[in-house]
């Protein structure tokens, strides 16, 4: 697995074969930037953005934000083997500075949180699982993004989602056997 695009470009990271965590497919994550960077919906500027990666996994998605110059990435993740090859990739790429990695179950994580807001969210929970809803719920509840933010959320194309009370879905693209959405909290 590389880096698509940035300072790190072509750089290698180890991921993990299981069966709890999927890697983001890198034709997936370079269509991820390519809404974030050209889509007039998206007013949101990566560089120097503030970024939560919930259910991060290895942090694919958060390491490629850091390559094309995030300020900071929050990286939560329970599953202690993803934490483990996740720190191994901050570290090989010299990057630990511009990542907070929190080995948690994301609700303990966010109901602890008191400060620091963020400019993209981003949810890659299992497929199977259902709740990020409350998830994103909390988010907006705690109103733990900044004025100007996105939702990225990532989901099998085929699973249908009530999202109308939480946020404003700006576009839905759908990749393969993946469905990314993007949106914004409604208060």
């Amino acid at each position: 697995m590389r880096i698509i695009s940035g300072q790190l470009k072509g750089k290698s990271i180890d991921f993990l074969k299981s069966s709890t965590t999927r890697p983001l497919k890198d034709s997936v994550k370079e269509n991820i930037f390519n809404v974030i960077s050209h889509s007039k919906l998206i007013s949101v500027n990566l560089k120097n953005s503030n970024i939560l990666d919930l259910y991060s996994g290895i942090g694919s998605f958060g390491i490629e934000c850091i390559s094309r110059e995030a300020k900071k990435i929050t990286f939560v993740e329970k599953d202690k083997s993803a934490i483990n090859v996740l720190k191994k990739n901050l570290l090989s790429l010299s990057i630990e500075d511009k990542a907070l990695v929190v080995s948690n179950k994301i609700e303990k994580f966010l109901e602890e949180k008191k400060t620091n807001k963020f400019e993209i969210i981003f949810l890659d929970p299992p497929f199977a699982e259902n709740s990020y809803i409350n998830i994103l719920k909390l988010i907006s509840g705690k109103k733990l993004y900044q004025k100007n933010h996105i939702i990225i959320l990532h989901r099998e194309k085929n699973s249908s989602e009530y999202l109308e009370d939480i946020m404003k879905t700006l576009l839905v693209k759908n990749y393969g056997r993946s469905k990314i959405i993007f949106g914004t909290f409604l208060n």
